[in-house]
């Protein structure tokens, strides 16, 4: 990432909305809004979600696993505006097995990175599918966008949802155990 642009960047973004930086506050405010983007917010972009998935063998006949509640956070690539919620990633394996860090580690370098939420979903479950090559994949993300709710509509908690299902999760019974035993109503 180029910080020096970022930093030009923000400078022009608060001298465009009248603000002024000799001697007050915001003098290393680009500096530190660079910094927070780069090194955080879309940090993402230096990491490579299929190389973060490392695995063992699975133990013959592994049912399924199932990360729930997983926190995350992400930023709206129309507003540049944060969404956060929870993630859900279940997975029937076959002749592997994933460490729920790795998971996780998948899960943040597709999430910090510019997204919308369906592109998102799809992300993850690509690379479960690529990294793990199991009999099913299935990924639920529930998020709050700040796109939606501190401007335009400005629907205070409202919520999105995603799915996507690969394999035996394609079929809407095999899905439904999974829903179920994440608290999901029947579908």
């Amino acid at each position: 990432m180029d910080r020096a642009k970022m930093e030009a960047g923000v400078r022009l973004f608060l001298e465009g909305i009248g603000e002024r930086f000799p001697g007050d506050d915001l003098e290393r405010t680009p500096s530190r809004v660079a910094g927070a983007w780069a090194e955080d917010l879309v940090s993402g972009y230096a990491t490579d979600p299929d190389a973060t998935l490392t695995f063992t063998d699975a133990p013959p006949g592994s049912g399924v696993v199932l990360v729930r509640d997983m926190p995350f956070a992400s930023v709206c690539v129309h507003h540049l505006l944060p969404s956060f919620g929870r993630a859900h990633v279940a997975y029937l394996p076959d002749r592997r097995l994933a460490g729920l860090s790795k998971i996780a580690r998948v899960f943040e370098a597709c999430a910090r990175r510019l997204q919308i939420q369906e592109r998102l979903t799809g992300q993850i479950l690509d690379a479960l599918v690529r990294g793990l090559t199991p009999r099913g994949a299935l990924v639920l993300l529930d998020a709050e966008h700040t796109c939606m709710t501190l401007r335009g509509a400005r629907k205070e908690g409202s919520r999105l949802v995603t799915l996507a299902g690969a394999g035996v999760y394609e079929d809407a019974a095999a899905r439904g155990e999974v829903l179920a035993l994440l608290g999901c109503p029947a579908r």
